[in-house]
């Protein structure tokens, strides 16, 4: 076989050459890309791994596609006893200087000596002790009787209903029973039925179900105008504290429903609806 010219050699020697920088430049580029992939990973994994339990992120970010809750603390922490801890100040009912009420007491029945101890000489307070107490909530029915009165012209003139009152020959629960119902499931989120339960244990009487839901809205209408007065005040303050709650309320079903949002100040809290943060 003939052996090829040195030219041909020297020809192929540089393509090669050349060919060897092209894909090391390839090379190169790849690996910046791989390196810049790596690095957009490893930031979705951190993004896609955060939750309300590892981060700042409000509670209804949790149910995200792709999120995952965040596990059930242990109780006790890093060995940490249940209760107080060492240096954490305490709790206790603190004496009061002007009690609602002071009851005497005195010791009662016969002495040894036979005589009776009621008639025995007041030597004064050996020892003061106070008790708190809630009285016993019981409901009252009352009756307003509206007189009709007539005037010496001949004009005979009716007393109006009551604000509580409704027509005449019927019966309505109180501003007060009212009011409870509407703290029990706005403040302390006690469902409509057991509502209802409540004002039966005091009144003995069963309000219905749909009573006590409606009102709420008979509550929001009453304070209309100071929760605008309040979301006003809000929006026009130099800072303001906004956050949302895990819960979801509206009307309709659960897919429906909205969180409930929170803007404040340090004076002021205006609640409203809306969509995830």
């Amino acid at each position: 076989m003939t052996a090829p010219p040195d030219d041909d050699l020297a020809a192929l020697a540089q393509v090669q050459g050349v060919l060897i920088e092209v894909l090391e430049a390839r090379n190169s580029e790849l690996s910046a890309q791989v390196a810049g992939l790596e690095d957009r990973l490893a930031r979705l994994e951190r993004l896609a791994s955060r939750n309300s339990g590892n981060s700042s992120m409000p509670p209804s970010s949790d149910d995200l596609p792709g999120r995952k809750a965040p596990g059930r603390r242990k109780r006790g922490g890093a060995g940490k006893r249940p209760g107080r801890q060492p240096g954490a100040p305490g709790a206790h009912l603190a004496w009061r200087d002007d009690p609602d009420d002071t009851v005497p007491v005195f010791p009662s029945g016969p002495c040894r000596c036979g005589r009776d101890l009621s008639e025995a000489a007041d030597l004064g307070v050996s020892g003061s002790r106070q008790v708190i107490e809630v009285p016993l909530a019981a409901a009252r029915t009352v009756q307003y009787d509206s007189h009709a009165v007539a005037c010496a012209c001949g004009r005979v003139h009716e007393a109006p209903a009551p604000a509580d009152a409704g027509g005449a020959g019927t019966v309505t629960w109180g501003q007060n029973a009212r009011a409870l119902a509407v703290f029990l499931m706005v403040i302390h989120h006690v469902p409509v039925e057991r509502c209802a339960a409540v004002l039966e244990s005091l009144s003995g009487i069963r309000p219905s179900d749909g009573f006590i839901h409606a009102l709420l809205a008979r509550a929001a209408a009453a304070v209309r105008h100071v929760n605008m007065l309040i979301r006003a005040l809000v929006i026009t303050a130099g800072v303001v504290c906004a956050d949302e709650t895990p819960i979801r309320v509206g009307p309709g079903p659960k897919t429906r429903k909205r969180y409930l949002l929170v803007a404040c100040t340090n004076l002021l809290t205006c609640y409203f609806l809306g969509d995830r943060c």
